[in-house]
């Protein structure tokens, strides 16, 4: 069977981590994300961990030799063998480009899924989103409200709106996405890989899950291996 690489993309706010996670246990293959991938690897104090942890620290951008490694490393882990969805990378044509080198010295062809959602949807419900400063616990006030409005149901606390879901911010964020994404999608796009697009929010996060999954064996027994 051939080893899966599922490339999900989607801007803030469309429910690709959610649908990553669902994936992930559907298709019992890995989900690498890689900010979770960062945050781990600096809390181990491994040598990439400490290097990426001191480049932020001193207000830089991780750079992309430093990802692609943690990301070549990633794939290599047990969980990894059946397959792995990237949730969050490549972000650069430069990162793609790498990431194409080392899929391509493997064998493996990647499914490229787009999660398409209207931006007037994205904003309205990232600026409905509510989070608790003492807890961390998340809400939304369409689908998932505390018992008590603006109250956290865990330790009573005020419920905020985070800075980076006001809908001035999340708009430069969609803009910033556009700009950095769209040469990325047509990166992979140019170098023969299968793109699918679904929308990501006409539906449970449950039944757009089910509807990657046909469109992955769609695909065909390769998907997934070598060209």
């Amino acid at each position: 069977m051939s080893r899966l690489c599922l490339i999900l993309f989607g801007p803030p706010g469309s429910g690709k981590g959610t649908q990553a996670k669902l994936l992930r246990q559907s298709l019992g293959i890995a989900h690498i994300s890689t900010g979770d991938m960062l945050r781990e690897r600096i809390a181990a104090g491994d040598a990439l961990g400490m290097e990426a942890s001191q480049i932020m620290q001193s207000g830089g951008l991780v750079p992309d030799s430093i990802v692609n490694r943690m990301v070549e490393d990633r794939i290599e882990q047990a969980d990894a063998a059946k397959g792995f969805i990237l949730d969050g990378y490549p972000r650069t044509v430069d990162q793609a480009r790498l990431l194409a080198e080392l899929l391509r010295s493997k064998g493996i062809r990647p499914l490229v899924m787009h999660l398409k959602v209207d931006y007037n949807v994205i904003i309205a419900r990232l600026s409905g989103r509510r989070q608790c400063p003492t807890c961390g616990a998340l809400y939304s006030v369409t689908s998932n409200a505390p018992s008590v409005s603006e109250v956290c149901d865990y330790d009573g606390s005020k419920l905020v709106v985070r800075d980076d879901d006001r809908p001035e911010v999340v708009g430069e964020r969609l803009r910033a996405y556009e700009r950095q994404t769209a040469p990325v999608l047509e990166f992979l796009k140019s170098a023969g890989y299968a793109m699918g697009e679904v929308e990501g929010a006409d539906a449970s996060p449950q039944a757009i899950a089910r509807r990657i999954e046909d469109w992955i064996v769609r695909q065909g027994p390769r998907a997934g291996g070598a060209a």
